[in-house]
């Protein structure tokens, strides 16, 4: 692999990461856990947090995480809705909370992170569901929040960028919540996983195409059939009349291609579509690397766009 000089010296350190299973997981999942406690953090001191608990499925409560920038005077705020990454099957709502965080300090932004639902224990629909809820909740209360409903964005990274553009589909086919963009980080999108990128991307030390098979045999069940575009978007035949979208791509991702497709087949269904394609980087570099060049402009060009979409004054 041809990797950026910024991610040698991680790359030289990293171990073979462990296949997921339903043995493995356990383990896994406490091993993430401890691994988001030892990340250097941007400090956020103008955004604070709530926690809250939302009616899901079922009537089952589901927690979700309220990011406020307490900068600024204004009455109504651009709203983002945000879902976590770790391939449908790790994660919660700490998993992403720098980048919530983030998002509400350079957007002046109102972001609802949300707590969905993991398989194999729920799987397809439970997560895709819970993130459509979640939507919709955050909707019927955008006065109480200070969220202006017509600047209002969806996005996550990895499984998150998956579940982001399911949510864009089900929105559109399930007339709302009106959306204003979405932000597709690192997007896992295609249940085949049989891509050139996916092919050449099997380096045991990062995210590979092993793992990612892994987590669609979780969340999908090992006897699927061919599966809704509301679990693998990349399987949707119409992509008309979404909201503006900005897909980011990692160059030696597996899931790279996969991205770049539903990218052009974004911008041929006449969807405004932005692409950010960064050289030799591997799946989720930002989320560990916080505080690298390379992690930064990744981040500030994303954050740029979709402020221009929302339209908030830099």
């Amino acid at each position: 692999m041809t990797i950026h000089p910024q991610l040698r010296r991680s790359m030289e350190r990293a171990v073979p990461l462990v296949r997921l299973n339903g043995d493995t997981l356990p383990g896994r999942r406490a091993e993430f856990a401890e691994q988001l406690q030892t990340i250097r953090r941007e400090e956020t001191p103008s955004v604070v947090t709530e926690d809250l608990l939302i009616e899901g499925a079922d009537a089952q409560a589901m927690a979700v995480r309220i990011y406020r920038n307490l900068e600024g005077s204004s009455p109504s705020h651009p709203g983002v809705v945000w879902f976590h990454g770790g391939g449908f099957v790790l994660g919660n709502l700490d998993s992403e909370d720098e980048t919530c965080r983030l998002v509400s300090e350079r957007l002046g932004a109102v972001v609802v992170s949300i707590d969905y639902r993991l398989a194999p224990e729920d799987p397809f629909p439970a997560g895709v569901e819970d993130c459509y809820r979640g939507l919709c909740w955050t909707v019927e209360h955008a006065d109480t929040l200070g969220i202006d409903a017509d600047r209002l964005a969806i996005g996550g990274n990895s499984a998150g960028g998956g579940l982001t553009a399911a949510v864009a589909l089900m929105a559109r086919d399930r007339s709302g919540p009106a959306l204003a963009y979405q932000f597709l980080g690192i997007p896992m999108l295609d249940d085949r996983c049989d891509t050139e990128s996916a092919r050449r991307n099997v380096d045991e030390r990062v995210w590979n195409t092993d793992l990612c098979r892994d987590c669609w045999e979780l969340y999908l069940g090992p006897d699927r059939e061919t599966p809704s575009p509301y679990a693998a978007p990349a399987r949707a035949t119409d992509l008309s009349r979404l909201p503006a979208a900005y897909v980011l791509v990692n160059q030696l991702d597996p899931l790279a291609d996969e991205a770049l497709d539903y990218a052009k087949r974004l911008a041929h269904a006449g969807v405004l579509t932005e692409v950010h394609f960064v050289p030799g980087a591997w799946h989720g570099f930002t989320a560990y690397l916080t505080r690298i060049p390379l992690t930064k402009r990744t981040n500030e060009r994303w954050l740029e766009a979709m402020a221009e979409a929302l339209a908030v004054a830099r």
